[in-house]
């Protein structure tokens, strides 16, 4: 009995976690990042009152980073930065004022876009104690948005 182990004919030498698989792991490897629950205290609305006094909104988003290196390296400084994602957010959010949750989704999911090189966002903006003269929980909006086509351009 040989101590070796056999050789697979469809293992070779490059594929150094025997999967069978010898291409770049990082472009097999995509990265969703998610945030939920990110509540801003904001000043957006249809009506003057909701503009002036303010109200909290509870962000939830998600977008494909891609493929990223900390996949293969555990390494921080080679993946998006969480807390970054959330500052981006709040400055958008806080920067000025809309009258609609779709406005203000469309605008964070571009910076992300922008900023993260993401292909792809979602973004879901809630406002949990809505100015509606029914009983309601919460209203929100969501927006999804893709990263425009190089060759659309």
């Amino acid at each position: 009995m040989s101590a070796e182990p056999e050789h697979d004919e469809d293992w070779d030498d490059e594929d150094v976690d025997g999967d069978g698989f010898d291409e770049d792991p990082l472009e097999r490897t995509a990265v969703t990042v998610e945030v939920t629950g990110l509540s801003l205290y904001t000043h957006h609305g249809v009506s003057e009152a909701e503009r002036e006094i303010g109200q909290r909104l509870i962000f939830d988003l998600r977008f494909d980073a891609g493929a990223c290196d900390a996949t293969v390296t555990d390494r921080i400084e080679d993946t998006v930065d969480y807390g970054r994602v959330c500052e981006v957010v709040a400055l958008v959010a806080q920067r000025r004022s809309y009258a609609t949750l779709e406005a203000l989704c469309t605008a964070v999911a571009d910076r992300l876009l922008d900023d993260f090189e993401a292909g792809e966002v979602w973004v879901k903006a809630t406002k949990p104690e809505p100015p509606i003269a029914l009983p309601v929980e919460s209203v929100s909006v969501e927006v999804w948005r893709a990263a425009a086509d190089d060759d659309d351009e």
